[in-house]
């Protein structure tokens, strides 16, 4: 008979041999939940929570080495991150946060410093975990948004949580994107200062940390003549985070962005290319910033406006290569192509020729152009300065001898400008103070008086739109002045009376012997003297001038396609010189003559009411027809 037990068999025999094989795992677990639970018996650990981590697969003595003893020290039971992550440990331990002034200000070691609580970790793709790439810029904030950490430290960047958080990168990450954090950029546990080569956000390793998200453009960029500058070391040079800044990086349709159209030129382009230094250095053009500047693009770019021609507009963005070289934008085989993207037809019948030019530039500026600003700044000092002389002994003389105003009723004045001429005066009066406004505005946009105008010149051209306007309406006032002459017999007359004579000069004689004191009674003139004929014959040509200049400047798609573009130049200083010459003309010489002048003031009404001043009557004899 053989005995019940003596060896295994069938079913019976193969489960007696699985647990005699289990039972050293059995025995190990019960001796780790035994461990587990005479740890709890000292140590607050919430197990089941822990259990739910990203360790809750370990056991305490799998991190608390020499724990097992029922009695240990301390400082062996502390659990050691490099027994399991000892690449990260490493790399931690070189970098800036691994120096020991860094452990003992913040209080505890530098794992859980980013990572949280020990027995509290989650991976780091859970939003719970404070390096999710959600909360990682408040985590790495909590330190470098510290001023007491900035001033022990001597951090570079202040407050860079807040202006990460206004950056696009962290928008997109709010809206549930992929995009670039604070480790893409400066590392995880290998983070080194920016002025290390070896730091992944060192000036030459840029292009390439950002090419890691925008390749095409980074391959754009490295052959570019800035891309290719900055690889050979040249700091000058920029790269990405020069143009677009590090942690505020916004789109370029915020007009807060270094790179949006109205700050491209300054703060951007001409950072580098208004800089002396820089352009002395390396043989660039200095004036290019400051031509471009009181150019219509320049000056229509300060007042606001986000659509007009900037810098990258035509030398390209990331592409951008010396003028020189064939791909580039303003090659000379190829600039006709940039200016007629937005000027068609330009450049195809003369060449485009010089587009940075400073009309006092004699080098850069066509000698038309250079002469005529010249010819104007002596025409300016000699006419006005002349002007106001005259009128300054004008004034002393009628003020040494004062003479009685006679007092006559408004329906016993003369007339001296009948509703034709009235109409005419209140149209160009009207139009030529908007065009004024309008016109320096555009010229000098910075100017506190130029701000209400220039509101909305970001969303809307008010300003252009109401200078135009102006311009339409003094020439219709213009014409309606001729058409009026035309078809008025005492029109004529009056405007024929308007040609100069010898007598003029006779009259001039005259008076100035009476300002100096030669003559003892003031001369009588006629009434269209050589003061209205001046200031007559100024105004025609002025408005032909400005006419013919605005209208080159106004349909510029025209003029480019038609003309050399030295003639836009030159209409440009002629027609802003015209206007400064108008304008002081009318303050300094019309003014005096209908407010100031002691015999009308405080106003000769005769643009209203058509009468004369009884104070003119004592300086004008009487017309052929009583009508002037």
């Amino acid at each position: 008979m053989q005995r019940p037990h003596s060896q295994p068999k069938g079913r019976r025999g193969i489960a007696r041999l699985a647990l005699f094989a289990l039972l050293p795992l059995g025995l190990l677990a019960a001796a780790a939940g035994a461990q587990e639970s005479s740890c709890t018996d000292c140590h607050e650990v919430d197990v089941a929570a822990f259990e739910q981590t990203v360790h809750g697969s370990l056991s305490c003595i799998d991190c608390h080495a020499g724990a097992a003893a029922e009695e240990h020290d301390a400082e062996m039971a502390r659990a050691d991150c490099a027994d399991c992550h000892g690449d990260a440990v490493e790399a931690l331990a070189a970098s800036v946060h691994g120096h020991a002034e860094f452990l003992e200000l913040s209080g505890q070691d530098s794992c859980t410093t980013c990572h949280g609580k020990v027995h509290a970790l989650v991976p780091a793709g859970d939003p719970a975990s404070p390096v999710h790439p959600v909360r990682l810029p408040e985590t790495c904030g909590h330190c470098h948004s510290s001023g007491e950490m900035a001033k022990r430290f001597g951090f570079r960047f202040v407050q860079p949580l807040s202006a990460y958080e206004a950056s696009v990168h962290h928008k997109a990450l709010l809206a549930g994107k992929e995009s670039a954090t604070c480790s893409s950029c400066h590392g995880a546990h290998d983070i080194l200062p920016g002025t290390d080569s070896a730091s992944k956000v060192h000036y030459t390793h840029v292009p390439a940390l950002c090419g890691e998200c925008h390749g095409e453009i980074a391959t754009v960029f490295g052959e570019s003549v800035h891309g290719v500058a900055a690889a050979k070391g040249v700091r000058e040079s920029p790269v990405c985070t020069d143009c677009h800044g590090e942690h505020r990086i916004i789109g370029p349709g915020d007009a807060g962005s270094p790179v949006s159209a109205s700050n491209v030129p300054t703060m951007t382009c001409g950072r580098c290319h208004g800089d002396l230094r820089v352009t002395e250095r390396f043989g660039l053009d200095s004036r290019v910033v400051s031509s471009f500047q009181d150019s219509f693009h320049g000056l229509a770019n300060r007042a606001g406006s986000q659509t007009v021609a900037n810098c990258a507009s035509c030398h390209g963005i990331h592409d951008i290569q010396p003028s020189t070289d064939p791909r580039s934008h303003t090659h000379p085989d190829r600039v006709a192509e940039t200016c007629g993207s937005c000027h068609p037809g330009a450049g195809t019948r003369f060449p485009i020729g010089a587009v940075h030019v400073l009309p006092q530039d004699r080098d850069s500026a066509h000698p038309a152009v250079y002469w005529a600003r010249n010819g104007y700044l002596w025409l300016i000092w000699l006419t006005i300065g002349g002007m106001f002389v005259h009128n300054f002994l004008d004034l002393r003389r009628k003020a040494l001898s004062p003479i009685p105003r006679p007092q006559v009723p408004l329906h016993a004045r003369r007339e001296r400008l009948s509703l034709g001429f009235r109409l005419a005066h209140a149209a160009t009066a009207l139009s030529f103070m908007v065009l004024v406004y309008t016109g320096f505005a555009l010229k000098y946009p910075e100017a506190g008086w130029a701000a209400p105008l220039l509101i909305w010149e970001s969303q809307f051209g008010l300003r252009g739109w109401l200078h135009r306007l102006a311009a339409v309406v003094m020439m219709a006032a213009f014409v309606g002045h001729f058409l009026h002459v035309a078809f008025d017999r005492r029109a004529r007359r009056v405007i024929a009376a308007m040609r100069p004579t010898i007598h003029d000069a006779q009259e001039v004689v005259e008076r100035v012997k009476w300002y100096l004191g030669r003559r003892k009674t003031m001369p009588h003139a006629p009434p269209l003297g050589y003061i209205e004929k001046a200031e007559y014959l100024a105004l025609v040509w002025g408005t032909v001038v400005m006419a013919v200049t605005g209208f080159i400047l106004w349909f510029e798609n025209w003029s480019l396609a038609y003309l050399p573009k030295w003639v836009s130049d030159l209409a440009t200083v002629v027609h802003f010189y015209e206007a400064v010459l108008a304008t002081l003309a009318i303050i300094v010489w019309h003014f005096y003559w209908v407010m100031f002048d002691p015999l009308i003031y405080p106003m000769d009404t005769a643009w209203l009411t058509g009468k004369e001043a009884p104070g003119r009557t004592l300086e004008r004899t009487a017309p052929p027809d009583g009508h002037a």
